[in-house]
């Protein structure tokens, strides 16, 4: 025992080392390259002179780097974090400096500019050459995770032997998208679990398809599944008439405005309420811990205020913000090729990607990604019962790019790297975990209404009502959920451009997009008005909507029946007939009719709710939005998001029974982690197979 302990701290030792000698080569490397960075006096030193100063700088900057910046860092948790990506490189150069300062040969000097890049250069070699030599060794791979921890676990309880469960949401990423992707080969680690990799593996994991709500967006299906209940939402952004509000999921306020009701309406605190951790998600979930949340992102104190310490656990160690940095840039730079090169294809259904999506991307796909995995991280390792994460990358960039474009699938191959890296750290964890892997929803392909037609919505029900229609169409805002992310770590609480919803006219209409799915309210009538009341005002309104041919139905409230789905050709279906007859709903497929049923008993539908053309043969929609991808509304792959459970818990849903709703999926979720370890459960064909 004993003589293992001493081998440890010999390879401790020797890592040391070995990290100190990378460095100082580096150091003496960057020195002869950069003009503004020397070793030497003006009156010129010895190699050896010139060696001992750069080992001694080198050492100096690593034990600074190991014992002031976590410090530092604490101090600056209030800091907006994109702002303490960018503050960490002059941070780490004001350290060399002070290396090269209490260095007792005092003959280095670095230019400030210099300075910040040659820190950024030794921290990421130090970073890679420490990583490297750990590769094989457990234990050292053990402790290297755990300076990504909440320093903060050291003082809590040993945690229970029973295991712990982490919910991984894979936003966007629908169940036939996954299986295309396990069938090429993009994510091996999915395949692994599902016994189709190349080894032959036995299965440890069911893959089961589900159906959402009509609102297929993240801010219904998270609600209903964090929280149990996702209540009048009936789309990612809609007018409260009595509050004369848009209310937006990826808002702030909205999010806060919207939890609150969950919770009052479920009648719990929601799934993570016990010692549970909820990253990167819209709402809060009932959790202790949360980072990168919403709901939480407007308070100046409190629970908001413990979020900040989720980036403390990643940015404590300077080369993994140096790190993520140079992967932003990198990301940066290829979202401006690839558009580049669409461009120059004319490939076609494109959108623009200009502006600030560049950067959107790269924070999605990089710095949310890295801070929400080192979160999660920090919670396997601290032992939490249940933790709930989001990662948004393929999201974001199929909304652009396209679901199956090569942009989309190069962000899946890198989710499956974090699930790999996640399923290593819970081999480390004081306690064992079960990893459940799930989508909220998928996208579906398709040009744009504008692209197709000339005209946005808001033109088509602006000339339906007899108003002037502007020449030049305005563009919708993106329901992307990584600009809430962005705006929440820019602290900027309101979204910019909510108020281009507001109404300059009591009598115009508010038009919304919500993906494929359009929302029309009438603001000075303070009811949900009838079509009665909308032909009587504008006759030719719900005629033009329901005969145009990039519209696949209408739902209005109706004097005469209650409520009524309207199609081309004066097709007016009740919605008690609808399953015998289904009208223009009949190109949706299975549940269709439900789940409109549903949303027309919310009391926040908007006078007339419009559902885009949709074309089964090829699943295409045309979103109201500037999205080539989109989700919101029915039709399509958007509506038949995944569940991967592992085979030790229960089938989600009996055989032949279908799952559907995001509330339903609170049920199960809720159901597994009160199943213990040693549980009988029934056999199973899938659990037969792997036996």
């Amino acid at each position: 025992m004993r003589g293992e302990r001493w081998r440890r701290v010999a390879s401790q030792i020797g890592r040391s080392v070995a990290v100190w000698a990378v460095s100082t080569l580096t150091m003496l490397l960057l020195a002869g390259i950069l003009p503004d960075f020397r070793l030497r006096s003006a009156d010129g030193d010895s190699a050896t002179d010139i060696a001992v100063t750069a080992a001694l700088g080198a050492g100096a900057f690593g034990l600074l780097s190991a014992l002031v910046w976590p410090l530092l860092v604490r101090l600056l948790l209030l800091v907006p974090a994109l702002v303490l990506g960018l503050l960490v490189f002059f941070l780490n150069g004001a350290l060399l400096w002070l290396a090269l300062r209490v260095n007792p040969v005092e003959r280095g000097a670095a230019a400030p500019e210099t300075a910040v890049v040659v820190a950024a250069v030794m921290s990421a070699v130090a970073s890679a050459t420490g990583a490297a030599l750990a590769v094989r060794d457990d234990d050292a791979y053990r402790r290297r995770l755990y300076r990504l921890a909440d320093r903060r676990r050291r003082s809590t309880p040993p945690c229970p032997p029973t295991s712990g469960t982490v919910f991984l949401q894979l936003d966007g990423v629908g169940h036939d998208v996954l299986l295309d992707a396990v069938g090429k080969g993009l994510m091996p680690t999915v395949a692994r679990w599902l016994g189709t990799a190349t080894g032959g593996d036995r299965p440890s994991h069911r893959l089961t398809p589900w159906r959402t709500d009509w609102s297929s967006q993240t801010g219904a299906s998270q609600l209903g599944i964090l929280h149990g209940s996702n209540h009048d939402v009936p789309a990612f952004r809609w007018y409260e008439k009595a509050r004369r509000e848009v209310m937006v999921c990826n808002r702030p306020t909205s999010a806060a405005e919207l939890q609150a009701r969950a919770i009052e309406y479920a009648g719990h605190a929601g799934l993570l309420a016990t010692d549970g951790a909820s990253r990167g998600n819209l709402f809060g979930g009932g959790a202790g811990e949360q980072a990168l949340v919403l709901s939480i992102a407007t308070r100046r104190r409190g629970p908001a205020a413990r979020s900040r310490a989720g980036y403390f656990a990643y940015f404590s160690d300077p080369a993994n913000a140096v790190r993520t940095a140079l992967s932003f840039i990198a990301e940066v730079c290829r979202e401006i090729g690839q558009s580049t090169r669409t461009r120059l294809r004319k490939q076609r259904p494109r959108v623009s990607r200009g502006g600030l999506y560049p950067f959107v991307r790269a924070f999605a796909t990089v710095v949310e990604r890295d801070v929400v995995v080192a979160a999660v991280t920090g919670d396997l390792l601290a032992g939490r019962t249940a933790v709930y994460a989001d990662l948004v990358a393929y999201d974001e960039v199929a909304h652009h790019s396209g679901p199956a474009s090569r942009d989309a699938e190069k962000v899946l191959q890198r989710l499956d790297r974090a699930l790999a890296l996640i399923e290593n750290v819970a081999e480390h964890a004081p306690r064992p975990y079960r990893l459940v892997v799930l989508s909220d929803h998928g996208q579906s392909p398709g040009e744009t209404f504008r692209s197709r037609y000339g005209l946005t919505l808001g033109d088509l029900v602006r000339a339906g009502c007899g108003l002037p229609v502007p020449r030049r169409a305005r563009r919708t805002h993106s329901g992307a959920e990584a600009r809430a992310a962005v705006r929440a770590a820019l602290r900027r609480p309101v979204e910019e451009g909510a108020e281009h919803f507001r109404p300059t006219r009591g009598s115009e209409p508010v038009v919304l997009a919500s993906g494929n799915l359009g929302l029309v309210s009438f603001p000075d009538v303070s009811h949900r008005m009838t079509k009665e009341e909308i032909d009587a005002r504008h006759p030719a309104l719900l005629p033009t909507l329901a005969n145009h041919p990039g519209i696949g139905f209408l739902l209005v409230r109706s004097e005469r029946h209650g409520g009524v789905v309207l199609g081309a050709y004066g097709a007016e279906i009740p919605l008690d007939e609808l399953d015998d007859n289904p009208g223009p709903l009949a190109a949706f497929g299975a549940g269709a009719a439900d789940v409109v049923r549903r949303t027309h008993t919310f009391p926040h539908t908007a006078d007339i709710m419009v559902n885009s053309f949709h074309d089964p043969a090829d699943g295409e929609v045309l979103a109201f939005e500037e999205q080539i991808g989109s989700h919101g509304g029915l039709g399509g792959a958007q509506s038949r998001p995944f569940l991967l459970s592992p085979l030790a818990l229960s089938q989600p849903v009996a055989d032949g029974a279908e799952l559907a709703g995001a509330e339903h999926i609170h049920q199960v979720l809720r159901r597994w982690m009160t199943e213990s370890d040693e549980a009988e459960l029934p056999a199973t064909p899938d659990r037969e197979r792997a036996a």
